[in-house]
């Protein structure tokens, strides 16, 4: 966006009483923000209806002490304002029903209009849920998608980690204003993913994590990709509901797996009784995908997100034999096995340095091969 154009965009995004919804109608009608500010009082209360106050407002024109922190965080390098008006506005996303009106943007702003695949899940999740995640989004920027997640602690994280860790693009969508990290904990890594990807958000700068937005968040997580990943999730997740969003929006849905003991597959489960894709490597989502985004997408480009187990001491292969996809504790392996208890744990030990097994909450393993 022109900075011409940004004072106009700015204080109507910013003016009290004017939503989302009420915005998109002033421009469809006024054709661009500038125009809105110069609207006759009949047109303007025939789409805002009895609203003598927010008229009044517009009718004063752009307040620039209101938006002055706004200018200034614009001026800065890597810091972008789209409007659904712009080329640049990321195609997908104008399909939606409820497309926001403008997107602050840090980082690079071309990397919206590219096929994206969106990872979500768990803010609890197993050590194994975060590798499959890390796997998956890794293996799936190897084939040209870019990572698209919310930003938040767990199976979010996990995205945004994988894909940086092969060097390759990601996007956080946030729920919160570009110049607010949410959670605290996740500052350095939203200053890695601008520097490498892009941070986008609809919300005003100033705007704190306040409960309603993160669904409105989740929204633009799903319509802004080609499809959705769930990785481990709780029947009552909000993973879910971007899901839900996500099938809405014509979106293709994609879950992985679990143990039916696990909390934490049961909402993965529950997605894929309702029509998502069972998913068990990279390939099975860029099958779906590749059609949709040929000239991107490269799925000879990806490695089987598997490991082998081969190879290994004898007595290490009895072992993991015992050792399933589930939660086990050592004292039931040293029933299974018949070895002690110290030489259980020592195997352990050496599995887990081999990548073979990974330690869950309890003190309990589960293997990765």
């Amino acid at each position: 966006m022109e900075i011409k154009d940004a004072p106009y965009w700015l204080s109507l995004h910013r003016l009290q009483g004017i939503g989302n919804a009420k915005l998109l109608n002033l421009i469809a009608h006024f054709k661009s923000a500038e125009a809105v500010f110069a609207g006759r009082r009949a047109d303007l209360s025939a789409i805002l209806g009895n609203h003598p106050d927010v008229i009044a407002s517009i009718q004063k024109g752009p307040d620039r002490s209101m938006i002055e922190a706004d200018l200034a965080w614009l001026q800065q390098g890597h810091n972008h304002l789209i409007c659904i008006l712009d080329t640049g506005y990321p195609p997908l996303l104008r399909e939606i029903p409820d497309p926001p009106g403008l997107l602050y943007v840090k980082g690079q702003s071309s990397l919206l209009a590219d096929p994206q695949l969106a990872i979500v899940g768990s803010r609890n999740p197993t050590p194994a849920g975060v590798e499959t995640c890390q796997q998956f989004a890794a293996h799936l920027c190897q084939a040209g998608l870019t990572i698209t997640s919310g930003l938040a602690l767990g199976i979010d994280a996990a995205a945004h980690e994988g894909a940086l860790q092969c060097n390759s693009n990601t996007i956080a969508i946030t729920g919160t204003g570009l110049d607010r990290v949410y959670p605290a904990s996740h500052h350095d890594l939203a200053h890695r993913i601008a520097e490498h990807g892009a941070l986008v958000s609809e919300f005003p700068l100033g705007t704190p994590p306040q409960r309603g937005n993160f669904p409105r968040r989740n929204r633009i997580i799903s319509g802004i990709s080609l499809g959705t990943l769930v990785t481990e999730a709780a029947l009552r997740s909000g993973s879910l509901i971007t899901a839900r969003l996500a099938a809405d929006q014509g979106r293709e849905v994609f879950a992985i797996p679990g143990s039916i003991h696990s909390p934490l597959s049961r909402g993965c489960h529950q997605l894929i009784r309702q029509g998502a894709k069972l998913v068990e490597t990279a390939t099975d989502i860029l099958e779906e995908l590749s059609p949709l985004a040929a000239t991107w997408i490269q799925p000879d480009n990806v490695k089987p997100n598997q490991t082998g187990a081969t190879d290994i001491d004898p007595g290490l292969a009895t072992l993991l034999a015992c050792i399933g996809h589930e939660p086990v504790d050592p004292d039931m392996l040293v029933k299974r096995t018949g070895l002690t208890a110290a030489q259980v744990s020592s195997m352990l030990s050496q599995m887990e340095l081999l990548g073979l097994v990974s330690i869950c909450p309890g003190g309990s393993y589960m293997r990765k091969t």
